[in-house]
């Protein structure tokens, strides 16, 4: 298991995100976060896929340690590019948060049924939302360790990954930091 970003390596980041504004908030929080992180952007859902999986102008995009992906895109939404990711077997061990405007609770549920890591809901105070990218960069970039890139995780790593997840961010439902939720489910094995 690595520690992304380990060992002056870089951090692949896809943000799959339609909106510039928040593509250049994100930007501009994680370069002040984590100078080695690479922000890889996707602006809808089939050019995700296209970079995960490698096609086309892609051919050469890296894989990511960790995608933020946004619910509400334009071609294909966030939930059917969960649903592709979690389906593809060199692709279903890369964390996903849900980074999104939405604060419904059929968004939060089907985003954990469809196996998502995480639901962070986006602020809309810029100061806010500057502290939830450094507060992914801080958790998920520096602290959690990951299968090795490219090598399908067993159960065992996914067990273990997931139980430093919740010893690490014990969050019990929803707990509320600043005017942004965090919101963290269980995840079932089907």
């Amino acid at each position: 298991m690595n520690l992304i970003g380990g060992k002056g390596m870089p951090i692949e980041v896809l943000l799959v995100e339609d909106s510039p504004g928040d593509v250049r908030l994100t930007r501009e929080a994680f370069g002040e976060a984590n100078k080695s992180i690479h922000l890889h952007v996707a602006v809808d859902g089939v050019e995700a896929m296209a970079f995960l999986r490698r096609e086309g102008v892609h051919a050469h995009a890296p894989r990511p340690g960790i995608i933020l992906l946004d619910l509400n895109l334009p071609k294909m939404d966030g939930r059917q590019v969960l649903v592709h990711i979690k389906e593809d077997p060199s692709l279903k061990t890369i964390p996903i948060v849900i980074l999104t405007t939405s604060e419904a609770e059929v968004d939060i549920e089907r985003s954990y049924q469809l196996q998502a890591n995480c639901y962070l809901s986006k602020p809309v105070q810029l100061e806010h939302f500057e502290a939830l990218v450094k507060s992914i960069n801080d958790f998920w970039l520096t602290k959690v360790k990951l299968p090795q890139q490219g090598k399908a995780a067993s159960a065992g790593i996914r067990q273990r990954w997931f139980s430093l997840w919740k010893l690490t961010a014990a969050i019990p439902g929803q707990e509320e930091r600043g005017n942004h939720e965090v919101h963290r489910g269980e995840r079932h094995s089907h």
